[in-house]
């Protein structure tokens, strides 16, 4: 059965009849293959109650192993796409497929299951806080249903992808901010989700911290997994060389993929390196 074409909502028709935003700046490259998408949105709104709109019309997509930074001040969308990302929202219009499935056609007992297959790394990090270091990335794979030879033997490379091998019998309060949004990283790779969603993770870091979990960020991504950032640090994001989508009030008003540093890749300690030197 072909997609069913729904109509905007008066808010947003009349919206779009008044030309209320600008044409969005687009120059990163169309997806062209279905099978190098990772996540796609098409014409998605969502609204929050008579007048609020926390989405209009997004239209977007993200290709495998891409990695990708929403920008925008408060309130101007990002984390209404990660919240949709995740199944916490349902759009008021709109399709959104990720890995080719589209997002409706999950009931909400399935929910929990599909949530297994993305990576999630909140702000505020959302430890347990009576589980050591070990113990908070374990419990991923638990609830996947790992078993337990299978968390023994994946957490060494976890742990020290993260940086965090003598940190494992540590509790969240014996850390600092910076080590505790490494365990945070850690715990939502852990089970290497083809999606790994960030939203603000160096909200609450120091500059030096910031490039640290960067750091970290980037390398997962060049292991393989799809990364989408939210992030209000524009200059960090600047720094990073990564395609950006801006958002104001709900809309896509920028859409740029940002050129290679040099002639090549970075690796990890590169880009390191270029980003204290940024920021000094």
């Amino acid at each position: 059965m072909g997609e069913v074409s729904l109509p905007a909502r008066p808010q947003i028709a009349e919206r779009q009849r008044r030309g209320a935003h600008p044409k969005p700046r687009l120059s990163a490259p169309p997806v062209r293959d279905n099978r190098d998408t990772v996540v796609e949105f098409r014409g998605v709104s969502k609204l929050y109650g008579p007048g609020g709109i926390g989405l209009e019309l997004a239209t977007f997509a993200v290709r495998r192993q891409e990695m990708v930074f929403l920008v925008g001040p408060t309130g101007s969308g990002k984390s209404t796409i990660m919240r949709l990302l995740i199944k916490e929202l349902n759009p008021t219009d709109g399709r959104i497929r990720v890995a080719g499935r589209d997002l409706s056609d999950i009931e909400r007992k399935k929910v929990p299951y599909y949530r297994r297959n993305v990576g999630v790394v909140f702000q505020d990090f959302k430890l347990l806080p009576t589980r050591t270091v070990y113990d908070n990335i374990a419990y991923a794979l638990q609830v996947t249903g790992a078993p337990r030879k299978q968390i023994r033997a994946t957490l060494p490379d976890i742990l020290r992808l993260t940086g965090l091998s003598t940190k494992l019998h540590n509790y969240p309060h014996q850390l600092s901010g910076g080590e505790q949004q490494r365990v945070a990283v850690a715990r939502a790779f852990a089970s290497h989700p083809p999606l790994l969603l960030a939203d603000e993770p160096t909200g609450n870091l120091d500059p030096e911290t910031s490039i640290g979990i960067m750091q970290l960020l980037y390398r997962i991504n060049r292991a393989g997994t799809t990364v989408i950032v939210a992030s209000h640090d524009n200059e960090m994001v600047d720094r990073m060389r990564r395609r950006v989508i801006e958002l104001k009030r709900g809309r896509i008003v920028r859409d740029e993929a940002s050129g290679l540093y040099g002639a090549r890749e970075e690796n990890t300690d590169e880009l390191g390196e270029r980003l204290k030197r940024e920021t000094s």
